[in-house]
């Protein structure tokens, strides 16, 4: 079974885009097994956005994986150490992963998930 690690953005990308993450993630990978990094929680429990409640709330649906590493360098570090996949629009964390050999999945045209192949 595929694993998936999401950021703060795809948290956020549900409510911004109106678009359903557990979806679009199904229908890309199948069944998959998806996990939140501890910090992400953190951020969203900070962040001035409108939708960070609602990003909160689809993330108690998903598995936390704890850890201390934050930001970029904590969602690295659990895609690497889960072997994920991991789900963002922020360009330059995807430019990261890429050079970390960690497979990206992103939001196009608003409407479907699309796996970044590198």
């Amino acid at each position: 079974m595929h694993r998936v690690v999401l950021d703060t953005n795809a948290l956020l990308m549900p409510f911004e885009s109106s678009f359903n993450l557990d979806l679009g993630l199904r229908s890309l990978l199948g069944e998959c097994e998806i996990f939140v990094p501890g910090p992400v929680i953190g951020e969203l429990k900070r962040s001035k956005s409108k939708h960070a409640r609602s990003a909160l709330a689809l993330a108690s649906k998903y598995k936390v994986y704890e850890m201390q590493t934050q930001g970029d360098a904590g969602v690295i570090q659990a895609a690497q150490e889960l072997g994920a996949y991991v789900v963002t629009n922020d360009f330059p964390l995807q430019k990261k992963l890429r050079q970390a050999g960690i497979r990206t999945i992103f939001l196009r045209s608003k409407n479907h998930l699309f796996l970044d192949d590198f």
